[in-house]
């Protein structure tokens, strides 16, 4: 593993797709995107760079996280189970979760005492509905009143909606709680042949832990392998964190972790930078797009 702030020399000029994570990474200590950062991607970008994100979060938060980043590709959003197009400012990609699949999550989930949010999307495909039902912990709370009031999204909190078994449309089961109850959640949903998971500790609270659900064969490399199929790239850059980049950055030609990544992470990285507070994800682009032009 190289601790560097410049790009591995690279032969020739190539076509290279920048994926980075959000929060932990791109986002620095006031979960933003800097003033500094969203000024060299948007720079980059309007020179002809391809940059994106890949996230856990939904659009309803990154549209307006990026939206002085001035970017071009589609966002890689809710770990992959959907993609948002910033030109066209709508989904260009959705993956449901099967009804009998979304019982059986919420059950599994349910029954390590954790109280999911159940997003669904509308039927226009446009705002996301997201239903909880059952005690509110300090995080959920949190989690609610920072993002009410959002566009694109819609909390519904003990809804008699929300009480049903199965919610049509379901697209994302999400929940918090300790590290213990969610490993737990994750280990018997890793059974099932129809869903995908993903557990990792929150960016802030490192105590709690997260579990996301979502149709089977989604996660971030996954999806950003098809997406650079379709933007005919033939070069990954993917940065990332927590362990739900791991397939992000083992997707990538270059991986680089940022220097508050877990050693997990850092592990499997090419490069290791500095950290999501010192605008080093941007600079690293930066850097490595002037080398290969």
């Amino acid at each position: 593993m190289t601790v560097s702030t410049t790009s591995p020399i690279v032969s020739g000029q190539r076509r290279t797709l920048y994926v980075t994570d959000m929060d932990g990474t791109l986002l620095d200590s006031y979960s933003k995107v800097s003033p500094e950062s969203a000024a060299i991607i948007s720079r980059l970008s309007r020179e002809g760079a391809l940059i994106t994100v890949a996230t856990a979060r939904t659009p309803a938060t990154v549209v307006p996280l990026m939206r002085d980043c001035h970017t071009s590709v589609p966002y890689i959003t809710m770990t992959g189970a959907a993609m948002w197009d910033p030109v066209s400012d709508g989904y260009v990609e959705m993956q449901l979760l099967a009804d009998d699949m979304a019982r059986e999550v919420r059950r599994v989930i349910e029954s390590e005492g954790l109280h999911p949010f159940v997003y669904t999307i509308s039927t226009d495909g446009r705002v996301l509905h997201a239903y909880h039902n059952g005690p509110m912990t300090a995080a959920d709370t949190d989690f609610v009143e920072a993002r009410t009031g959002l566009a694109l999204k819609k909390f519904h909190i003990d809804s008699p909606v929300g009480l049903s078994p199965v919610l049509p449309r379901t697209i994302l089961n999400f929940a918090m709680g300790s590290l213990d109850a969610v490993r737990a959640a994750g280990d018997k949903l890793r059974q099932l042949p129809g869903c995908s998971v993903s557990v990792y500790p929150d960016n802030l609270r490192h105590n709690i832990g997260v579990i996301e659900v979502m149709s089977a064969g989604i996660d971030k490399g996954a999806v950003v392998r098809r997406l650079a199929g379709k933007l005919g790239v033939d070069r990954i850059v993917a940065f990332g964190d927590n362990f739900n980049d791991m397939s992000l950055l083992r997707s990538a030609d270059v991986a680089v972790a940022v220097d508050n990544a877990l050693p997990e992470v850092k592990a499997v990285a090419d490069v290791v930078i500095g950290r999501n507070d010192t605008d080093a994800v941007a600079r690293y682009i930066e850097a490595d797009w002037n080398r290969c032009l």
